[in-house]
């Protein structure tokens, strides 16, 4: 029985399908996302998805769907299905499904009358491909099927019009056609394995709507154009794979590249595979020698606090130390050449937030204690050092080395900080002055060198670790046990937020355990939800749990109570700290919520954020690297307390 299975009664409900998204990618940065159905809610979706440098640096739907007709006896069922004005949905080809798993690669059963259809898709992992088997299973006379290419040319940012000057030539391949909307694109080629008629019949599709856009406050209204329709007869029990991509493919080999690609699959039959495979979907390799991670789908680049943050969970929790290293051997010279020059990285964006190099050395710290230290040593010391003496020679622009050992960061007219979100380019939530995260990781990262450089007095890093740990409480532990979020000057922030954790949760700490323990207490008691730990706790001014809304509302929303499962990852490891193995059980249930959501949202990955209040419902990108990533680094840790 598949791990990732719907039957009918969900299928042809779609208030329960169409919130049910899939999404697979490749290491170039090209997806396919659509809903279970078939059916695109969002601008974002479509079948082939993929950058277009020669345009601009977003994603680009080429090819938004692909209808499939079955004919028997000159009647047409049409399987497709498109959402338009007055939520009214054409062709309704979601009532013929019978079935939908996800296991190894998406598979979608039809039933239409006696015909008994099923479709595959496989997105290639090195290539701009999308590849599509139909198979059918059974009938009882002369089958034929059509397919409709729903075309779109256009960036994931912006909407198609119907318009005049559309290219509405095309060019007969190899069983197929190629064709390119406008200038600056490339062709795309859509082909079969087998013989085809293509019928030219240029249309376009107007007004069909994406309903998540409309409920983010955005437009939501596009034209799609269809050049025509291919044709092919099938016998029962024949297979047919349709390829479309940016690059001709030899058909005779269609059905061996198919198969390879399915082969190289991760099969999700568990939560963990289901993470392991969401993992390996945010790698990113533009160029032969780089390697990188996305932040997530569909809109998110690649930021350098979150590549640092999700690298250990996506790499070393899925045993792909390699990996780690390709992507830390990427990463390095992006921030050396930040720590010499000040110059920003093209691909790795915010990598001048100040934190950055404090989580790239948490990063090699989590490598050290999967692959020993002597490795961490040989590999990375010199660029801890780097980065320890880079911030204790106060050259960060935007944060300074105290007389107390402390990190002091501006941040009230920039947001520097994971909580970034901002309204009329100010802060929503300004994190300035001696801010809590930034000083935990600083602690940490100093006493991790001292282990990675084998000397046990090292004068200068001492004199700053023996500051700290009389300052670190005097400045941050407030009368009511837990941390300030951030204290500058006499202004301290009362709020009671999630960051206090990371002192917890890092294997180095300035407090007591009973300070650790009281802060994991009030966390528990104000900040615990089912899906990850709020951004704010509802006992504190400013409260916002539900993330909808237009832009502006969910920007003011969105680090205000809204609940983040990579937080919940650090609290586990915090809790699993002071409590030990007696935490075990605990850290275990509270991973039973998020198995759940491996069937909703986007199957088989974790959406960015969920409301704070229940139903805890799920909002942002539908796949986000640092939350799969600290699930992943949990299922790990909570391994080897078993196996202890």
């Amino acid at each position: 029985m598949s791990y990732l299975k719907f039957d009918k009664t969900v299928m042809i409900n779609l208030e329960e399908s169409l919130t049910r998204e899939v999404l697979r990618t490749n290491r170039l940065g090209a997806y396919h996302s659509t809903t279970v159905v078939d059916c695109n809610t969002r601008k974002y979706h479509g079948l082939l998805v993929m950058p277009v440098p020669a345009v601009d640096d977003d994603n680009h739907v080429i090819l938004s769907s692909f209808d499939e007709t079955v004919i028997q006896h000159g009647a047409e069922f049409n399987l497709g299905l498109h959402k338009y004005q007055g939520n009214n949905f054409s062709p309704k080809g979601h009532k013929y499904i019978r079935e939908y798993s996800s296991e190894t690669v998406p598979r979608t059963l039809y039933r239409v009358g006696g015909v008994i259809f099923s479709k595959e898709k496989v997105f290639s992992m090195f290539e701009n491909r999308i590849m599509i088997k139909y198979t059918l299973e059974d009938a009882h006379s002369a089958t034929t099927l059509r397919f409709r290419p729903f075309l779109a040319f256009r960036s994931v940012k912006n909407l198609a019009q119907a318009n005049g000057n559309v290219n509405q030539s095309y060019t007969e391949i190899t069983n197929g056609i190629k064709t390119c909307m406008y200038p600056g694109y490339p062709e795309l080629f859509m082909q079969f394995n087998k013989k085809v008629k293509f019928v030219y019949e240029p249309y376009w599709y107007n007004g069909v709507e994406y309903s998540k856009e409309q409920e983010r406050g955005y437009p939501y209204k596009e034209d799609l154009y269809v050049p025509g329709y291919f044709e092919v007869p099938i016998k029962k029990g024949e297979s047919i794979i349709f390829s479309a991509g940016d690059s001709a493919v030899s058909t005779t080999r269609l059905k061996a590249l198919y198969e390879n690609e399915v082969l190289a699959r991760t099969p999700r039959t568990s939560f963990y595979n289901c993470l392991k495979n969401s993992a390996q979907q945010f790698y990113f390799r533009p160029k032969e020698n780089d390697a990188y991670l996305l932040a997530g789908y569909p809109w998110f680049k690649v930021r350098a606090r979150d590549l640092f943050i999700a690298l250990p969970g996506c790499t070393l929790s899925i045993d792909d130390p390699v990996r780690f290293e390709k992507i830390m051997h990427t990463a390095m010279p992006a921030i050396r050449n930040f720590m010499v020059s000040g110059q920003l990285d093209s691909v790795i964006k915010e990598i001048d937030a100040p934190d950055v190099p404090m989580w790239a050395i948490w990063a090699i710290q989590q490598y050290a204690k999967e692959q020993g230290i002597e490795k961490a040593r040989e590999l990375y010391s010199g660029f801890v050092g780097e980065i320890i003496d880079y911030i204790s020679s106060q050259k960060h622009p935007d944060m300074k080395l105290m007389d107390n050992g402390l990190l002091f960061a501006n941040g009230r007219d920039k947001a520097i900080t994971w909580m970034n979100s901002t309204v009329n380019g100010k802060p929503v939530v300004p994190r300035s002055g001696y801010i809590i995260e930034f000083n935990s990781l600083w602690y940490n990262a100093l006493c991790f060198y001292k282990e990675l450089t084998e000397e046990m007095s090292i004068e200068k890093i001492d004199t700053i670790i023996n500051a700290m740990d009389k300052s670190f409480a005097e400045t941050f532990v407030n009368g009511y046990n837990y941390l300030f979020d951030s204290v500058s000057g006499f202004s301290m922030d009362w709020s009671v937020r999630p960051n206090m954790i990371f002192a917890v949760a890092f294997t180095y700490s300035p407090l007591t355990r009973v300070q650790k323990r009281a802060v994991v207490d009030i966390v528990t008691k104000e900040l615990l939800t089912p899906k990850g730990l709020r951004s704010l706790s509802p006992k504190s001014e400013g409260y916002k749990p539900y993330y909808v809304g237009a832009q502006y509302e969910r920007d003011l929303a969105y680090h205000q109570g809204t609940a983040w499962p990579w937080l919940l990852g650090a609290y586990l490891e915090a809790y699993l700290r002071v409590f030990g193995k007696s935490g075990v059980a605990f850290a275990e249930r509270m991973l039973i919520s998020l198995e759940e959501e491996m069937s909703l949202h986007c199957i088989g990955t974790i959406p960015e954020l969920f409301d704070g209040n229940p139903p805890f419902t799920g909002r942002g990108a539908i796949s986000f690297a640092m939350n799969v990533a600290a699930i992943l680094r949990v299922v790990d840790l909570l391994k080897k307390y078993n196996a202890d």
